[in-house]
Formats: structure tokens, C-alpha cells, sequence
């Protein structure tokens, strides 16, 4: 369970950088950013979560900007969200006194964050209310590229250099600049507040605001109530719901609320691990996110999300030439990837990436995944009409097809492709999945020839990719290739039973040779399964949520349950996940926050409440 009334702790640093693990998201459904326990937003992107950063000392501290409001003496601090809510509370403690800064991308009066609409007012608003003593506060706000400053009467707009369509506009409920600064033109200030005085500065991109009365209080507790409405349909009977709960909200802040889309991660670059080369950028939308996360959110009540995920997996499918394994959030193809020279990386780690050169990879698993979303979309009552329906019985011909030709796999490989088993299944995935849309439609011919082609793939992955010697399930078909986590994502997709022999003994066999202790687990070893990449990685939290499904299928729910509360205590104190985990230090790497990491506590807690319920 979180802490609800977690310590105060020294600011510690590495390089001059943060642990991940010491931020906290918050967001508005187009945009988000990182506020660390430092007072530091260091990561803001505007004005959409794949737009170039306006602060971005999260990956070079000393030229990357950001906004800053803190104490001006040294500090102990921590951090809270409000309760169901992106409402984020630190709290400093320092020699003078106490202070609280609340932090909140705010929306809309009585916005309904089930609606596919913009909810955002576009603007961060930062209000320090001190608790105790007198303390002195100073804010600086140095966007990435300097900016040019020009005063106006409701306050400061900002001019961006290399954003020539960029203007933000700071304000505040107090004179800009505060006293004694020697900054005329706003950007720095300094406040001095007693015990119940309160400061808020209001930084926005939107122009629809900026000469509106200023009344921060009211807008936050509007901001407050909109989460909490939208957190009223939480449905959850499982383990560790505190920790369920902020899952919800954290994967809503990765929602783009407009479009229906999900970013993988609301950040680029930060490396697995700490020094290598693997920094990717994840701001965009993977298919096979969007279907993990509709299973997700279906199984806590949120099935609005899950039909706007899946609308837009159908829309970006049909409007295309063929199925993309990963889309831009309004469903365009995603940039090209190009290395960022000018910024060093978090914690020295070059290089700093914008797009995904993984865009144009072969990966046979999106036929599975877009015919898996398909069937949900229909089962729950969605129309396919004729043409659709056409295409996606296209693409399931396609997966027939293609399943025994190499591809970069799930894991999105820079090496020569392979024949993945994981692929294989995910094409079995696509004419299951085609055969029992067909039913629902009534075209039983149809019907019966998927099925009968997904039975003879399912039972040739069973035997090819069997290794009788090792007694598992291996990587690739037929050549007895190194074992893969993501063989304990097959039950999950309803290719191969929990219980099945085979399948017993390859979660046995994953669980084994590739755990990375305490819980965690590789993706694979790179000695056995080389990527074409340099380095070694962290352990992939989603792999352990896995061998957490395998073992509650299993019926192991001691061990499941086990696994589950061990890896739910690795979140940081505000219950958010990274990427990956590194084992030798418990430090997040990777991305962060991650969408998969939070889909897997969903998830997998779903799955083992209702494995616990059925046993009492």
C-alpha cells in the first residue's frame, strides 16, 4: 500500500540529476510534465506530449531549462497527490519554516474527463502556501533555448527562440519578481511569506486565459473534482488497491483525452541503463499499448477509455495503407529518428533522441494486435461495416501469410529479423480473432475457415518452438533459439491455456534463467539473443507482471500474490513505475512513468483478485 504520510528526505543527486523516482507527472490529457522534489519541473513538453520540450533539464541539467520555485535555503522534502487526483503536493521543511507547493495542469470548469474532448485550460499553475515560520522562496523560469521576456500588464510573455509559434505567458496573484530580485523583466523573483500566506504563478500556452481574473484556489479545486468524478467509476476488487488507484489515473495522464490515443511514456530518452545507448523516444502511440491498456482499463471500470483506445487503433488502421506498429497520437506516421547533439542526456547519457526509428520495423505481432482490438470493439457492441470488415479479414489472410517470415519482434530488435515465436502467436492471435468476429457477424463459412487455420498455427508453435532438451518454449521457431518473456504473454492472449503443459514448464523455465532477482526479470539474455546492440539492460517490470498472470492461472495464488505486493513496493513513494528496474541497485531506468508498467499493476492485480475471490 502507499504511504499516506510518507517521511521527509534530503534532496540527493547524481550528476546533478534526480533519481527518477524522486518526480511526480501531472498532466492535462494533451500535454504533461515532471515536477521533482527539487520544486523543478525539468520535463514539460508543449503544446502536446510529442511537441519539442520547453523544459528539459531532465536530460541535460545545466542547458535543458526549467521552472523552479523552492525555498532559498537547503530543504528536506517530499511529495503527495492529492487523493484520486494529478494534484501534486511537496512539501519542503527547512530551517525557517514549512511550505507546501501544489503543482496542477489545470482543466476546465465541471470537465468530464470521460468525454473524447479537450479538457485542459492550458496552463501549470504553482501555488506555495507556507505551513510554518517565515520562509523565503525564489521561482526562475528558463525555458530549454533562453527566451525573450517582454512585460505586459497582466504579466510576462515569454518569447522562444527556437519555437517561433511558441508565446508563453507568466502571471501571478502577487507582483512578478517579488522583492529584491534585480530581475526587472519577471523571469526570477523572489517572495517572502509568513505562516498562512500563499504565492501562486500561473505559466500558460493557451492565450484564452491570460487576462481572466486570477483566482488559483478556485481553479485547482475545480481541477480536483473533474479527477475525482472521473475516478467515481473506479471498480476494483483485488490487492493493493491504493496502488490500482494510481495506476488509473497515472495511465489517464498518458491518455490523449481528444484523440483516444496512449503515449507509451511522456518522456524520451532516458536510458536502460544508466550510460548505454538504449534511450529511445516513447511519446507515441504503440498498437499493442492501446490493446493491453483496453484490457486494462475494461477490468476497473473504465470502459469509455477502452472504446476511444480502440476507435482510434480502427480509425488509424482503415485510414492507412496497412497496419503501422506505432502511429503519431493523432494517428499520422511517427518522424524519423534524429539524435539531438546539444544535449547531453540524464546523467551524461548520450544520446538524446526525437521520433523512433522503430516506426518502419516489420513486426508481425500488429496484425494480432489490430483484429484483437477489432474483436473487443465488436463484442462490445461497436459496428464494423462492410468495408472494414473486408480489410481487417485482409489482414488476418496477411498474418496467414507472414507469420514464417523474419521480423524485429516485440521487442523491436535492431538486428537481423528472426522468425519469433512471440510474432508467430500474435498472427495466430489474428485469425482467432477474425474467425470470432465473423461469427458475431454471422458469416459462419468465415468463421469456421479462421478457426480452423488459428487451430493448425497454434498447435505448430506448440511443437516448432518446443525445445525437449531444455523443456520450453523457445524464442524463434524451429531453431531452438534462447528463451523470451514474452512467450508468458501467450496465455494472456489466449493462444495457449495458463495450464498447459508446455506452458507450465516454459513459465518455469523464464522464471529460472531469466530472472534478474528478487522478483524481476530480463527480456532475454543478451549472450543468448543478441539485438544488435551494445550493453546490457535493467529487468522489464511488465515481464514480472506476466509471470504474476502465469502463476494466478496456474493456481499458484501464494506465489502470485507475493510477486504481485513485492513488485507493487518497488514504485516510488507516489506510486508511479519506470520502465525497468536495475537490479544491483533498485533504481528505476528506462522511460518513466510507463504506461506498460502500469497497465501490468491493473492488470495483473484483476486478474489475481478474481482468482482469490473464486477460491474463498
Amino acid at each position: 500500500m502507499l504511504d499516506p504520510d510518507p517521511p521527509f528526505q534530503p534532496i540527493r543527486r547524481a550528476g546533478g540529476y534526480l533519481p527518477l523516482e524522486d518526480h511526480g507527472l501531472i498532466g492535462d490529457g494533451a500535454a504533461a510534465a515532471l515536477v521533482g522534489r527539487d520544486g523543478a519541473v525539468s520535463w514539460m513538453c508543449l503544446p502536446r506530449f510529442d511537441s519539442r520540450p520547453v523544459f528539459c533539464g531532465l536530460l541535460d541539467h545545466a542547458r535543458g531549462g526549467a521552472f523552479t520555485f523552492a525555498p532559498d535555503e537547503p530543504f528536506e522534502t517530499r511529495q503527495l497527490y492529492r487523493p484520486d487526483t494529478a494534484v501534486l503536493d511537496t512539501e519542503f521543511r527547512c530551517a525557517s519554516g514549512t511550505v507546501r507547493i501544489t503543482d496542477v495542469m489545470t482543466l476546465r470548469a465541471g470537465a468530464d474527463l470521460s468525454d473524447d474532448v479537450p479538457a485542459g485550460r492550458g496552463e501549470l499553475v504553482r501555488t506555495a502556501l507556507v505551513l510554518s515560520g517565515r520562509v523565503r522562496l525564489r521561482y526562475a523560469i528558463e525555458p530549454l533555448g533562453g527566451a525573450q521576456a517582454r512585460p505586459l500588464f497582466s504579466g510576462v510573455e515569454l518569447r522562444l527562440p527556437e519555437r517561433p509559434g511558441m508565446r508563453l505567458h507568466l502571471r501571478g496573484d502577487r507582483p512578478l519578481g517579488g522583492v529584491g530580485t534585480g530581475e526587472p523583466d519577471g523571469t526570477h523573483g523572489v517572495y517572502e511569506l509568513e505562516q498562512g500566506e500563499s504565492v501562486s504563478l500561473c505559466l500558460s500556452w493557451a492565450r484564452a486565459h491570460r487576462h481572466h481574473r486570477f483566482e488559483a484556489e478556485t481553479t485547482v479545486r475545480s481541477t480536483e473534482r473533474a479527477w475525482r468524478r472521473w475516478m467515481s467509476g473506479f471498480d476494483y476488487q483485488g490487492p493493493q488497491e491504493s496502488m490500482v488507484r494510481r495506476s488509473a489515473v497515472t495511465l489517464k495522464l498518458c491518455d490523449d483525452w481528444t484523440n483516444g490515443s496512449l503515449v507509451a511514456a511522456p518522456t524520451s530518452s532516458l536510458p536502460a541503463p544508466i550510460g548505454g545507448v538504449r534511450n529511445w523516444d516513447y511519446r507515441y502511440a504503440w498498437v499493442r499499448d492501446a490493446a493491453f491498456a483496453v484490457f486494462a482499463l475494461r477490468r476497473i471500470g473504465f470502459g469509455g477509455e477502452a472504446d476511444a483506445f480502440l476507435g482510434w487503433v480502427l480509425d488509424a488502421f482503415e485510414a492507412g495503407e496497412g497496419p503501422r506498429i506505432m502511429y503519431t497520437l493523432t494517428g499520422e506516421p511517427v518522424p524519423d529518428e534524429v539524435v539531438d547533439h546539444d544535449l547531453e542526456g540524464y546523467r551524461g547519457s548520450a544520446p538524446v533522441r526525437w521520433g523512433n526509428g522503430a516506426t518502419d520495423q516489420v513486426q508481425h505481432d500488429v496484425y494480432g494486435e489490430v483484429l484483437d482490438c477489432a474483436y473487443q470493439w465488436v463484442e462490445g457492441g461497436g459496428d464494423v461495416p462492410p468495408h472494414l470488415w473486408q480489410s481487417l479479414a485482409r489482414l488476418a489472410g496477411q498474418a496467414g501469410e507472414q507469420w514464417r517470415t523474419p521480423d524485429q519482434g516485440i521487442w523491436e530488435v535492431r538486428s537481423a529479423g528472426r522468425v519469433f515465436t512471440y510474432s508467430a502467436a500474435m498472427c495466430q492471435v489474428a485469425m482467432d480473432r477474425a474467425g470470432r468476429i465473423a461469427r458475431l457477424l454471422g458469416d459462419r463459412e468465415a468463421a469456421r475457415h479462421w478457426r480452423q487455420e488459428a487451430e493448425s498455427l497454434r498447435d505448430l508453435i506448440l511443437n516448432e518452438a518446443w525445445d525437449e532438451r531444455a523443456r520450453t518454449l523457445t524464442e524463434h521457431l524451429g531453431d531452438g533459439g534462447g528463451l523470451d518473456a514474452s512467450l508468458l504473454a501467450l496465455p494472456l492472449r489466449r493462444v495457449v491455456p495458463f495450464d498447459h503443459p508446455r506452458m507450465t514448464a516454459t513459465t518455469a523455465a523464464v522464471a529460472e534463467r531469466l530472472s534478474a532477482g528478487g522478483g524481476l526479470l530480463y527480456r532475454y539474455l543478451h549472450t543468448d539473443s543478441p539485438d544488435g546492440l551494445p550493453g546490457d539492460e535493467g529487468a522489464f517490470l511488465l515481464c514480472s507482471f506476466w509471470l504474476v498472470d502465469n502463476l494466478s492461472g496456474q493456481g499458484r495464488l501464494e506465489e502470485a500474490e507475493e510477486l504481485y505486493t513485492s513488485l507493487c513496493a518497488r514504485a516510488s513513494p507516489l506510486g508511479l513505475l519506470s520502465e525497468q528496474i536495475d537490479p544491483g541497485t533498485g533504481a528505476f531506468c528506462g522511460n518513466f512513468p510507463q504506461a506498460f508498467s502500469h497497465i501490468g499493476v491493473i492488470a495483473s492485480g484483476s486478474r489475481l483478485g478474481r482468482a482469490l475471490s473464486a477460491r474463498r
